[in-house]
């Protein structure tokens, strides 16, 4: 068998340690359809090779154990290595998914190891050292995008290229934003699309009226793949942002988690609404806005769901059926799509919410944790220690097992 191109370019990648989780999972399921072929493992030498200053072994046999700890990875495998890797998992290891665990281990007991990632490109990779703490890298762009038939399509942080045709739509990845182009047919029927961002992705897309929407981490946008009849209905839930485009005949409606309904006709707004979070927050940054309870809701509450009007500069806040009004903190809510957090008086929890949904990891407090009070802003590219270290001036103590970040008395 000859090495596909794909295989290849994922194998680059990967040693490079440029590979997105996404592309980890499919390089792993293309060596488990492959195997361990000759062709297969002449290629994984050659490419290790090219390395600058190599530093590993990669005979046949190194390359032969990688490739069937892989194959044959499962639970009793990566018991068994755990018992023999007392150092945790270096930085590759969060992109790469649970099954695969064990065959990272594999990589790294036979001496092939992996390479640190650098922010400065012009230097040299240099091999990664074992420690007793794993490191946790931020965020970044990608998603998954479910199309009408229920397919899913993960989403490339830089990718291009044609995805599908959808009912009135092409639907295009440009340099890594989702892009809805009409194709002019009249649909048959109303379809609908959704774009998601697991904890530690964020993404951005255009729809089909042209309308921008930047998804935070956790969050989900659906929408229909061409928008017909007298209004535009999305469903969100998470954080959204969007930048509406303005149709006075036909406007936009963001139902939010079946609780909130925000209307507009062309604006820029603000949408959090987190199922761990007190409020639903909606900011409005230009334009104007209608705030008001679901339909449902309205029928359940005693006030009927007020409809609030917001002007740029606002936030409605809703908690329940109740709701209110306050002037908002525009860079304390954009921080986010900005590439920053922003800490400034905000408590404990409300700090390590965010820090969560970032990092993809579990915050645990034990009893008689304090709370505590943050200032200042931060850069959301940092990794997970950087960002911990400024925990040492605001006397916070902690350990890092894994992906659970315990909070200490």
């Amino acid at each position: 068998m000859k090495v596909n191109n794909t295989i290849k370019e994922l194998w680059e990648l990967f040693i490079l340690d440029k590979a997105s989780r996404e592309q980890v999972d499919a390089l792993f399921e293309q060596i488990k359809s492959t195997g361990n072929d000759e062709d297969h493992i002449a290629y994984i030498k050659e490419a290790f090779s090219k390395i600058s200053q190599p530093l590993y072994k990669t005979d046949d046999m190194v390359v032969h154990s990688i490739l069937e700890a892989i194959i044959s990875s499962n639970d009793d495998l990566k018991a068994s290595l755990d018992k023999n890797v007392q150092a945790a998992p270096v930085k590759r290891m969060p992109i790469i998914p649970k099954w695969a665990r064990a065959a990272a281990c594999a990589i790294l007991l036979t001496g092939i190891g992996a390479y640190l990632w650098s922010n400065n490109k012009t230097k040299p990779l240099e091999p990664v050292v074992l420690v007793n703490a794993a490191d946790i890298r931020p965020g970044k762009n990608g998603g998954i995008l479910t199309l009408a038939d229920g397919r899913q399509v993960l989403l490339d942080s830089t990718g291009s290229g044609a995805i599908a045709t959808q009912s009135g739509a092409q639907v295009l990845l440009k340099k890594g934003q989702l892009v809805y182009v009409p194709t002019g047919e009249t649909p048959v029927e109303m379809v609908y699309n959704m774009v998601s961002t697991p904890r530690g992705r964020q993404f951005s897309l255009v729809l089909p009226d042209g309308t921008k929407a930047w998804l935070n981490a956790a969050s989900s946008l659906r929408y229909p793949t061409l928008f017909a009849g007298n209004q535009r209905r999305v469903e969100v839930t998470g954080e959204v942002y969007f930048e509406v485009a303005r149709d006075a005949r036909m406007p936009f409606r963001v139902n939010v988690n079946n609780k909130v309904e925000v209307g507009v006709l062309g604006t820029h707004f603000n949408v959090e609404a987190y199922e761990n979070e007190a409020n639903i927050s909606t900011t409005l940054l230009e334009g104007s806005i209608i705030v008001s309870l679901s339909p449902d809701r309205q029928q359940q509450s005693s006030s009927h769901g007020r409809a609030v009007i917001l002007k740029p500069g606002e936030q409605a806040q809703i908690a329940g059926s109740d709701s209110k009004v306050i002037a908002a903190d525009i860079d304390k809510t954009m921080a986010w799509k900005n590439g920053l957090f922003d800490f400034d008086g905000e408590g404990l929890q409300d700090v390590m919410r965010q820090i969560e949904r970032w990092y993809d990891i579990e915050v645990v407090y034990e009893k008689g944790v304090r709370s505590s009070e943050f200032v200042g802003k931060l850069t959301r590219d940092v990794t997970l220690n950087q960002l911990l270290e400024g925990f040492k001036d605001l006397d916070i103590h902690y350990k890092l097992e894994g992906r659970r970040l315990i909070l200490l008395p």
